[in-house]
């Protein structure tokens, strides 16, 4: 088993309309999708934990040098590029994870259409690296060598 990271992305997808304005039963369709997914995921023994996170608007960034910490409200990437929350998931194998994340990207949205929201699908390590070897074994596979 391998857990996965399936974050959901701030973008909306094909339709750029904020939730705000969606109608009300746009919104509860939305969130019974996630809710029976995530209620089949529990079944499964693949759900880990699901999150979801404020906005970028009420994100800050954090930098020290050691001593007193910097905090600031930015800057940040562009807003559409923040994550809105995320799933783990414990699955048998990435193909299973990238099911999950194309069902999570398949969310209704406004008139019952799937969102086509992007989403991102990442391994989590089983272990830090703790020296350069292991260091330069991550950073192979961060960038795609097996």
């Amino acid at each position: 088993m391998a857990r996965y990271l399936v974050g959901v992305d701030f973008r909306s997808g094909v339709d750029e309309t904020p939730m705000d304005e969606w109608t009300p039963e746009e919104v509860t369709a939305h969130l019974a999708y996630y809710g029976a997914l995530n209620a089949e995921l529990v079944a499964s023994g693949e759900l880990v934990e699901t999150v979801v996170l404020t906005g970028p608007d009420l994100a800050k960034v954090v930098r020290s040098d050691g001593s007193a910490p910097v905090v600031t409200d930015g800057p940040f990437a562009e807003f559409k590029e923040w994550l809105a929350g995320y799933q783990i998931v414990d699955v048998e194998s990435e193909a299973r994870a990238l099911e999950i994340a194309a069902r999570v990207s398949a969310v209704p949205g406004r008139g019952g259409r799937p969102t086509q929201q992007p989403i991102q699908v990442r391994r989590i390590m089983d272990d830090s690296p703790s020296d350069a070897a292991e260091m330069a074994a991550f950073l192979d596979t961060a960038k795609g060598a097996r």
